[in-house]
């Protein structure tokens, strides 16, 4: 259900239940767990994508609908939470390229990608409020930080779908290109070429200074500022600038 494919050191994710319009399963949300749990050694940057001309149409209602036991579905509500903060949190850069629809926990696991390239056809709706459901995936933080609590609310309320465009507007892509995969490719080389720990601490700090106070985040971007001015990548790359050539940063 999700056909891994590694090219040097970018590994291509893609969610594979055409049928379904890659509705996340269970299963299928077990398997980008354990990729991103333990991505291989080699691999720097991550595309996530889906087959069939759609990115994610959700969670899987079929299986919803058998978990109507308010523990249970804490629980799996909290599992996707865990998973979705290895993706955002685990150090790799995720590029995802998305078309078709990107619709509740869909959206939900884009947002949790750090740069979101769409195509034109691409469309994003939580459509929960006609399910008589909520979010669980982390939409309420993720996507509410992107276009703020009264447009979500809006977007909730009235089962809204914003388009490619719209989308791009309101944050929840950066690119809107005919060709999705082949831009998510370009950039996901580009990311690669970075020095590992500066792509490493951009992760781990922008997200988490966003939530803190004004001193926090001022003393934080000086920590992050320190480790990587004073790093062995910083003395290349400002070596190779001033001499005019590529950087060749560690492995």
């Amino acid at each position: 259900m999700l056909d891994i494919a590694i090219d040097g050191s970018i590994a291509t994710l893609t969610l594979n239940r055409p049928d379904k319009r890659n509705a996340m399963s269970d299963g299928l949300f077990a398997q980008i767990d354990t990729f991103f749990r333990a991505p291989p050694a080699a691999v720097k940057v991550a595309i996530l994508t889906g087959a069939g001309g759609n990115f994610c149409s959700g969670l899987d209602l079929s299986e919803h609908a058998g978990r109507m036991d308010a523990e249970a579905v804490m629980r799996h509500s909290r599992g996707w939470h865990a998973t979705l903060e290895r993706v955002q949190f685990g150090g790799l850069p995720v590029v995802s390229a998305l078309s078709g629809a990107v619709i509740g926990g869909g959206l939900e696991i884009a947002t949790a990608t750090h740069v979101r390239v769409a195509d034109p056809t691409a469309y994003f709706q939580l459509p929960e409020g006609r399910r008589g459901i909520f979010i669980g995936g982390g939409a309420s933080v993720r996507v509410g930080r992107i276009i703020g609590a009264d447009r979500m609310t809006e977007m909730m309320l009235t089962g809204r779908k914003y388009d490619a465009q719209d989308g791009r507007a309101m944050g929840l892509a950066h690119y809107v290109v005919d060709d999705a995969m082949a831009k998510a490719r370009e950039l996901a080389e580009q990311i690669a070429g970075n020095a590992p720990l500066s792509n490493y601490i951009m992760i781990q700090a922008l997200a988490r200074i966003d939530d803190m106070g004004r001193a926090d985040g001022f003393f934080t971007e000086s920590l992050c500022a320190a480790i990587t001015q004073t790093s062995s990548d910083a003395r290349e790359g400002l070596t190779a600038f001033l001499q005019k050539r590529d950087p060749q940063f560690r492995a």
